[in-house]
């Protein structure tokens, strides 16, 4: 999927003894979109938008180790330890000969080492280069920024397609605010930019600017404007549109003190896990505190200052806990963080109350949301049938306050509120709304410039977009038992005029390990290239009970 941008220069933060100025340079391909204003709230400011920064190069996928080079060098030395070797059944004069060659070898690579020196040196400068100055090499999008007629928000989504970052800063951050325009704009981002905003201080005024003059019509000096195309795999968008639609699903909401945060953190500092499980377990007794229980090693850390307000009892247990490393250095700055649970294996978001600031930190079920999680959670959930009339009549009446409630919008336009929630969850799908999980309200955000293709993106591959035709037709039956630590998961799966028994083993994560089907798709390639349609339903089934 090719995203194209069009900046007017480059962001620059230019400090002084006395004053700091941030100037966000937006795309110009966008609608006018821009906001000037001084900072009030500087050192919450300045560790805010670092942690979001920590999201944009967030990757905890798995990396292997590179061994090129480690193989090259074993390819020579065989060759040495050969020689050596078969130098035992020969000669003295081949012994002799076989150290004036080495002597050789080494001379020749000294020799080679001069020449490439001045070659290997500028390749190093270019890439510390790139690193801090070509963003577009380093991170896959620039960070998304609205502004509302309440509020100025920021968005990003990690390198891995699994952690979603949002800074909301209100009008209350600024001490003084000259102009605005509403709107949503990429902006132009940069490691330097990160740099930079380690400079903030309490003593010096800060500008903050989205810079206005950016859409001003020029006929002179247009090599000014920078021009990059960004082509984005199908999975980085759908990750983003999955973590905005669940924020509109129902959960468990929860308070944590943010010492309880600095003790998770901390845990997850002190203790390396090794093996599986590694789940986060959360333990949930009305009027009781809080439990979080590290797996494997069922180590219970108690929240005494939070308590569950619940009216039900429940245990509920996220993958991928050490994302939440992210939010450690909003700690000191924050007064409250607000939990929201969708369940076992479901995205999760941690809201951070900073004052006039808040941050949420949402999180995708896996850290690695690979093709054994998939059908795990939909990401675009069954769309109501609404006419698309009334699905415009919704978004225009939301786009003329920029931000409401579905009950408000209700009223307004005399409809049913299921319609009017059925017509923002579709725009919350299309990435054109988002749902604000802080204060409860639908917001207009156009993700990108032009609207995306919903069909390209509902599913990962044609397997799940069946699979999950097979679960809305309740074409699927299941049975599960437990069996050494791993769920069986048998099926019956009703294809056509056949019906296909299936088999799904998930291990202590949730991790799809094993499974069988009498499909062909299966015969012909086991679970070389990711489980049948019926497997996947199967897998899916199990959380649609």
């Amino acid at each position: 999927m090719l995203f194209d941008y069009k900046y007017s220069g480059s962001t620059s933060v230019k400090n002084t003894t006395k004053q700091t100025g941030i100037s966000f340079s937006p795309d110009t391909l966008r609608e006018p979109t821009f906001f000037v204003g001084k900072l009030n709230k500087k050192i919450a400011f300045r560790e805010a938008i670092s942690a979001l920064h920590d999201v944009v190069i967030s990757d905890l996928r798995f990396q292997p180790k590179d061994k090129e080079e480690y193989k090259a060098w074993a390819a020579e030395q065989e060759k040495i330890w050969l020689s050596e070797y078969m130098a035992d059944f020969q000669i003295e004069t081949v012994r002799n000969r076989i150290q004036e060659l080495k002597d050789q070898l080494h001379t020749v690579y000294k020799e080679k080492s001069l020449v490439m020196g001045p070659f290997n040196k500028a390749k190093s400068a270019y890439f510390d280069y790139l690193y801090k100055n070509d963003k577009d090499a380093w991170f896959v999008l620039d960070p998304v920024i609205t502004v509302h007629p309440d509020e100025v928000f920021f968005e990003c989504f990690s390198k891995d397609e699994s952690s979603y970052g949002k800074l909301s800063c209100n009008y209350n951050v600024f001490s003084e605010i000259n102009e605005f325009k509403c709107g949503t704009t990429n902006i132009d981002y940069s490691q330097g930019l990160y740099n930079e905003f380690q400079k903030i201080r309490e003593y010096k005024d800060t500008e903050f600017k989205i810079d206005p003059s950016g859409f001003e019509a020029k006929t002179t000096n247009e090599e000014v404007y920078k021009e990059v195309k960004i082509d984005l795999p199908d999975s980085w968008v759908r990750g983003f549109l999955q973590v905005s639609s669940a924020m509109t699903l129902p959960a468990t909401v929860l308070d944590l003190h943010p010492m309880d945060i600095y003790s998770l953190c901390q845990f997850l500092r002190r203790f390396k896990e090794k093996k599986g499980p590694r789940a986060l377990r959360f333990i949930l007794e009305p009027d009781q505190p809080i439990k979080a229980v590290f797996e494997p090693w069922h180590e219970e850390i108690i929240f005494h200052r939070s308590i569950f307000q619940g009216n039900t009892a429940k245990t509920i247990r996220i993958w991928g806990r050490r994302r939440l490393l992210i939010l450690e250095r909003l700690i000191p700055i924050a007064k409250n963080f607000k939990v929201v649970l969708l369940g076992s294996g479901l995205p999760s978001f941690f809201i951070a109350d900073l004052g006039d600031m808040s941050y949420t930190l949402g999180l995708s079920g896996w850290t690695n949301n690979d093709w054994s999680t998939a059908g795990n959670f939909d990401l675009m959930a069954p769309r109501s049938n609404v006419d698309l009339f009334t699905q415009e009549k919704v978004f225009d009446a939301l786009k003329t306050n920029w931000f409401d409630t579905s009950a408000n919008l209700a009223q307004k336009l005399n409809l049913d509120p299921s319609v009017v929630s059925a017509s923002l969850t579709a725009y919350t799908q299309a990435g054109r709304v988002i749902y604000d999980l802080n204060l409860g309200v639908y917001r207009v955000r156009e993700l990108t410039q032009e609207p995306l293709d919903m069909k390209s993106l509902r599913f990962a591959s044609p397997q799940e977009e069946i699979a999950n035709q097979y679960i809305t037709d309740n074409r699927v039956k299941i049975t599960t038992d437990v069996k050494a630590d791993t769920l069986h998961i048998k099926g019956k799966v009703k294809d056509k005029n056949y019906n296909f028994n299936t088999l799904a083993v998930l291990d202590k994560d949730n991790r799809l390990i094993e499974g069988y089907c009498e499909c062909s798709f299966y015969s012909a390639n086991k679970l070389q290239k990711g489980p049948c349609e019926h497997i996947l339903a199967t897998r899916m089934a199990l959380h649609s009970k």
